[in-house]
This record gives C-alpha cells, sequence and structure tokens, in this order.
C-alpha cells in the first residue's frame, strides 16, 4: 500500500470531532438547485477541500514519486473528497473542482488555465481581481480572478522560489521564470498601491521556428538568406528593438544557425533562452540575499565566460555597463557573438551602446567609444511592434564604420509601412535598398555563395 493510499484511507476515516466537522462542512457546503450554481459555494468547497488535503496529507513523504504518478494519485485523493464533501456535485462541476483543486496544489492556481492556452502570448495581472492576456497582438480582460492579494502573493512566491528568488516587502521587486522558460516580473505592495502585480511573458515548451516567422510575415525568406549567412560566417550581430516587439523570439530562431560544433556560452538575467544546440553553458545573474550581498551581474558573468573558452557569448539583453565587455569580447576572438538591446531604430542602438558604455564607469572619448561599436558590430537588425500587433524586422543594417566622429550605417533590406487596414493593423510591403553589403567578401571566404540578384533594388514582399 501506497502512502498516498494509506493517507487516502485516512481521509475516509471518520470519528469524534473529525466526523463532526466534516459533516457540517458538507451540510454547510451543500449545493443544490440555484445553490449549485454559486460561484462563491464552489469557492468555498475548493477551498475546504484544498485545506484538508493540505492538511491531513504529508506531501512531503512522497516527494520522491515523479510528477506525473504523484498528481494522479493525489488526483484519487481529492475524487474521493469530493465524493464525502459535497456528492451532489454533477460530472463537469466535479471535474472541474478536481482540476482547480490540482493547479492549487502542484500548478499555478488560476493562471494555470491560461497558461495552458497556447494562444496567450502576455499575461498581466493588475491585482487579485484584474488579469489581462495578449492574445494575436491585442489585449483583453479574462474572467480569471485570485481570491484576495494573499492568494496572489503566494501564487508569486510559488513561482519566484522555483528558481531561487524571493519576493518580499524588504525586496518587493523580482525577475524569474516558469520551468517553460516563459518571464516573469512580479512587484508587490508597498511599491506596488492596488495589490501585488504579475507580468508573464510567454515562451512555449516548442520555441518558434524559422518556418513559423516566415509564414507569419515576420521577414522575406531573402532576409532569411542573409541573416544565416551572417551567422554561420560569424558576424557580430546586434537585435534591436520596443518592448514586446519579439527580440527574444528573434534570438532564439537566428541561434539555430549556429553549428552544433561550436562552443556558446548564455549569459542572462532570468534564463529564457531556448538554444537547440549541444554544447552550450547557460548563465544566470543573482540577486543580493537578504544581508544585501552575494549579488552576481552580468557584467561579472561576461568577464567569467572570456574564461570559459567560448566561441560565441550571447547576452540576453544588454542593459548596462556589461555593453563595454561585451563589445571588447567581440573585438577579441569572440566573432559571430549576439545580444539584444530596447531602441527604436539601428541609429538609437548606436546611441544606447554609447549611454551604456558610459555606465561602465570609464570616461572614454566619444570617438573611442563609437571606435568600439563600429568595429565590434557588423550588423544591427531592428525589430518592432507596429500599430495593430503585427511584429516585423523593420531593418537590416550594415555597420561599415567611422567616418570623422561619426559611424556610418546602411540599409540592406527594410520594411515600408503603407497604412492602417480595416481591422487597425498596420501593413506594408519588405524592400531590398540595392545595396551590397560590404562584408560579401567575409562571407565567400567562409563557402556561403549568396544570389547574385539578392540585394537588387527591389519590392520583396507586399503584406
Amino acid at each position: 500500500m501506497s502512502r498516498l493510499q494509506r493517507g487516502l484511507n485516512s481521509l475516509s476515516t471518520t470519528g469524534g470531532a473529525g466526523a463532526g466537522a466534516s459533516q457540517a462542512g458538507a451540510s454547510r457546503l451543500s449545493m443544490s438547485g440555484s445553490e449549485r450554481n454559486s460561484g462563491k459555494g464552489f469557492d468555498d468547497l475548493k477551498r475546504l477541500i484544498h485545506s484538508k488535503l493540505v492538511d491531513k496529507l504529508d506531501l512531503s513523504r512522497v516527494s520522491d514519486l515523479a510528477g506525473d504518478t504523484l498528481r494522479r494519485e493525489i488526483r484519487l485523493v481529492v475524487e474521493r473528497l469530493c465524493d464525502t464533501e459535497n456528492p451532489l456535485l454533477n460530472r463537469m462541476e466535479r471535474e472541474r473542482l478536481i482540476d482547480e483543486v490540482l493547479d492549487e496544489t502542484f500548478g499555478f492556481g488560476p493562471l494555470e488555465l491560461l497558461l495552458k492556452d497556447p494562444t496567450v502570448s502576455d499575461i498581466l495581472v493588475n491585482g487579485p481581481f484584474k488579469v489581462y492576456v495578449e492574445r494575436r497582438g491585442k489585449l483583453e480582460k479574462t474572467d480569471v480572478k485570485f481570491r484576495d492579494n494573499e492568494h496572489l502573493l503566494q501564487i508569486i512566491d510559488r513561482i519566484v522560489s522555483k528558481v531561487g528568488r524571493r519576493v518580499d516587502e524588504t525586496s518587493p521587486m523580482c525577475d524569474a521564470r516558469l520551468p517553460d522558460g516563459s518571464r516573469v516580473n512580479a512587484i508587490i505592495q508597498p511599491l506596488a498601491l492596488d495589490g501585488a502585480s504579475l507580468s508573464i511573458r510567454r515562451f512555449g515548451a516548442n520555441p518558434l521556428k524559422l518556418e513559423d516567422l516566415l509564414n507569419f510575415k515576420a521577414f522575406t525568406p531573402e532576409m532569411a538568406m542573409l541573416m544565416e549567412a551572417c551567422i554561420k560566417a560569424r558576424l557580430n550581430i546586434v537585435i534591436s528593438g520596443g518592448t514586446g516587439c519579439g527580440k527574444t523570439t528573434l534570438l532564439n530562431t537566428l541561434s539555430s544557425f549556429i553549428p552544433h560544433d561550436e562552443r556558446i556560452v548564455t549569459i542572462e538575467d532570468a534564463a529564457e533562452l531556448q538554444l537547440q544546440q549541444d554544447h552550450i553553458v547557460r548563465l544566470e545573474t543573482r540577486p543580493p540575499n537578504i544581508e544585501g550581498k552575494g549579488a552576481v551581474h552580468t557584467r561579472d558573468l561576461v568577464r567569467n565566460a572570456l574564461r570559459m573558452r567560448p566561441e560565441r557569448i550571447i547576452i540576453g539583453e544588454c542593459r548596462g555597463g556589461e555593453t563595454l565587455d561585451m563589445l571588447q569580447a567581440m573585438n577579441t576572438g569572440h566573432a559571430g557573438s549576439m545580444t539584444t538591446l530596447h531602441a527604436n531604430s539601428p541609429r538609437d542602438a548606436q546611441a544606447r551602446l554609447e549611454t551604456m558604455i558610459m555606465m561602465a564607469g570609464m570616461e572614454l572619448p566619444m570617438k573611442a567609444m563609437r571606435q568600439q561599436i563600429s568595429s565590434a558590430v557588423d550588423l544591427i537588425i531592428q525589430a518592432n511592434r507596429l500599430q495593430g500587433g503585427p511584429r516585423k524586422i523593420t531593418s537590416v543594417v550594415e555597420v561599415l564604420g567611422m567616418e570623422q566622429d561619426v559611424i556610418i550605417m546602411q540599409d540592406i533590406f527594410r520594411f515600408k509601412q503603407l497604412g492602417i487596414d480595416q481591422n487597425g493593423r498596420s501593413y506594408g510591403q519588405f524592400e531590398a535598398t540595392g545595396v551590397r553589403p560590404s562584408f560579401v567578401p567575409r562571407l565567400e571566404s567562409a563557402g556561403i555563395k549568396l544570389p547574385s540578384n539578392l540585394f537588387q533594388e527591389r519590392v520583396l514582399m507586399r503584406d
């Protein structure tokens, strides 16, 4: 007899005060007629069954069971509790109750329903009673609610504690991730005035592939051909874009072109990259402990990565002084490295790189900073989220070098917006500018031949 079965037997055994309490609970929460459809009665019953499950069954004693086995056997316990506490539930209510109790016990409570929906790309929780999602580029309010702010805090704590993070009054902000790699940000009171706030950027278990992005018309086959050639020829690439424009998704997709025999080191604040290569070392920053010590920043990891014999370094996002270390790595034998940053255009990306270099605390002359950037970065890929939700690569730009004190860049491909359709979505066309990149000889020396008409000035695709 398993431990869970012994627990089940103990739950089925009634006597003395326990039996009286159980009968009282069943009587109090019995639902029939109009009461059966009462949300309050359903929530009360769910809370009672979950409480009994946690109180009576020592889950720590069955931690050696596999997740699916544990959930299956616990389900038997919950089914017995449902029959004991309220045998009048119909089949749909019973199944819903069992699923929600299991989600509350093993998952992330009310969020599980949204996390199982593949059409949801963002989950935004503004306090316990307002939950929004983004589907196909549009925000919409859902019927999902938490019992109260305390319930929401419990779910947040469950999420962040799984990756060794914490969120409390002394540390009210936290970045974390879900088991599938989805990015999580939580902020609680006293900083969040109307209750805890939770933001989840979804990354599915099956990351989007090149074919998916081509089907979504995020870019054209010609642009994909050039980006693949640049990665295989070990050009250094910066992916620039605003919040939610698909930078990380694009970085994941482009990384699939890296040969499988190369050693890659990835550095992230919260690990969300899903690279498919075999030889990969994943590094993640660490926040300070409760005493304010022990923090490990991105810059520390970049410096350490240089001692790990990497062939390529991929930084999930540059946002501070680590940018200088990244550029120096690109300039000193780690060609083919990639990173992302927040900027609205390639020229803004250059200015942001300069600002982040200054955050390293070194007083470099402007010309020296720009020389670092122009010699390290070969290609800037600009992604944008357009009106109505479509995400596009709006320009692929080559960094040519310096002329006096100015970095010279030229567009190779670009997206030209032509208007807004009747659904409020932007539409336009992808164009080749007719400029032949100066790095084409580097591609050819790496054994990569591109079609002679690839850079011919023309419209590539109308969206």
